[in-house]
């Protein structure tokens, strides 16, 4: 009787000996229900939620057996739901290494604050977890390497959740733009717009009781808690989030790199600052970024407290080329001339809002799916980490350069800062002792 790791160890590799090795109802048992894959879905607020939606689009070969969250509430909230989605109880746990060590957990799905993303990521892979994380894959352009470093020594699975590039329409767009439809594309703008409110001024206050601060905290240096960090507003404090450039900006960001086909820019510079509010918001909240190629160059602006909308969309990218240009988001694409008139587009029929902070839809679907199948069958990933991590990087480049107020000279081999050791000293962060990331 071949027990069910071995059977997924084979479908990993595409081996196909079990049948030799296997009765008729044996076999067919395994095919059953227990060849699908159990996930732990871990960091369950706002958009762990997709994750629960994408895995139930996926039913046929996934299910979620474990989730995780170091609040009670949240917890106790997303485990009735998957219940409810899924047909069956996951089992809970507040503290990720527990999972970790269930041998019957085949891959986790990490929704969790930035800065746990890596070091999460990094731990799954050590326990032989293959693993789904949420753009940004780093806190920092240090971890991102080590991430990758990780993913190559374990051998396995990492997608980074930029799902639009599992996204039909635009897999087809970018693949007529590389196959010359506005002839040599050469310069892509990409933007976000948003109305975020004022986070305030946090005050001092007592952890609540269903909060588990210190494993929340986890790598991260200590700070005593506030009443404007968790669950959400951690986006905006430089020891947890990365801003709304790796927040947000990092999708199109992407995508534009994808249609022009290139990685590190040789200079990158950035201008910006927290113009609409005064609180204890630490990035900007207005950010224009450039990154230039010897040939081409991606520039983002990002508007976190401003809904004003570029080609009446709150996101998108605008991709243009020597004979035309190309206008692609999440909803369809428009094809126009050089002169700027529309000869074609294609609508999906949804409309997507940057206030969506949970983002069910089917792309997501379709990025699960097509991680579910690297893992069952080696297809081919649509983001793996190596090439996710340089769209990360970059933008980390650009948080940097905001930073030290100058344009960056970047290594085009590893994204390094050139000839700049300040800005390089950034590269990385400190860690709270005996949590700091290694393999």
């Amino acid at each position: 009787m071949v027990n069910r790791r071995e059977f997924l160890d084979v479908l990993a590799v595409g081996a196909a000996g079990l049948a030799i090795r296997s009765s008729a109802r044996s076999y067919g048992q395994i095919l059953g229900a227990n060849s699908r894959l159990n996930f732990a879905v871990i960091g369950l607020n706002s958009r762990g939620y997709a994750h629960l939606s994408s895995l139930k689009a996926n039913k046929q070969s996934a299910c979620i057996s474990h989730v995780c969250d170091v609040d009670s509430k949240i917890l106790e909230k997303f485990a009735a739901a998957t219940q409810r989605e899924m047909g069956s109880a996951p089992a809970t746990e507040k503290d990720f290494r527990k999972i970790l060590a269930q041998k019957d957990v085949d891959a986790i799905s990490i929704a969790s604050p930035d800065h746990w993303h890596t070091p999460m990521a990094i731990a799954g892979l050590q326990a032989g977890k293959h693993v789904y994380v949420e753009k940004p894959c780093s806190h920092n352009p240090a971890e991102g390497a080590l991430l990758v470093e990780a993913q190559k020594k374990y051998s396995k699975v990492v997608q980074m959740g930029t799902q639009q590039r599992s996204s039909a329409h635009t897999i087809e767009i970018v693949d007529k733009i590389h196959g010359g439809l506005i002839g040599r594309a050469y310069y892509a703008k990409a933007w976000y717009s948003n109305t975020r409110k004022s986070i305030g001024y946090g005050k001092p206050a007592p952890v609540p009781a269903q909060l588990d601060w210190e494993l929340w905290q986890g790598p991260a240096p200590r700070r005593p808690y506030t009443d404007n960090v968790q669950p959400y507003n951690w986006h905006w404090f430089r020891t947890y989030g990365t801003g709304e450039a790796l927040n947000n900006g990092t999708h199109e960001v992407d995508v534009c790199r994808w249609a022009l086909d290139v990685d590190y820019p040789q200079r990158v510079t950035s201008t910006g600052g927290r113009y609409q509010f005064k609180d204890d918001w630490q990035f900007y909240d207005t950010l224009v970024t450039s990154f230039d190629y010897p040939d081409k160059m991606i520039s983002w602006e990002g508007k976190s407290c401003s809904g004003m909308k570029f080609y009446n969309r709150d996101r998108g990218a605008v991709i243009m080329g020597t004979t035309g240009t190309v206008l692609v988001d999440r909803d369809g694409y428009e094809i126009y001339d050089l002169n700027g008139k529309k000869s074609s587009e294609f609508k999906t029929g949804k409309a997507t809002e940057s206030s969506d902070l949970i983002g069910r839809d089917s792309m997501t679907d379709a990025h699960f799916a097509n991680f579910i199948a690297a893992i069952r069958s080696g297809e081919k990933l649509n983001a793996p980490i190596a090439v996710g991590n340089v769209s990360v990087t970059m933008l980390q480049l650009s948080n940097i350069a905001w930073e030290v107020n100058r344009e960056l000279q970047i290594d085009t081999q590893d994204g390094k800062i050139q000839g700049d050791a300040p800005a390089m000293k950034m590269w990385g962060r400190e860690y709270e002792k005996g949590w700091a990331p290694k393999i």
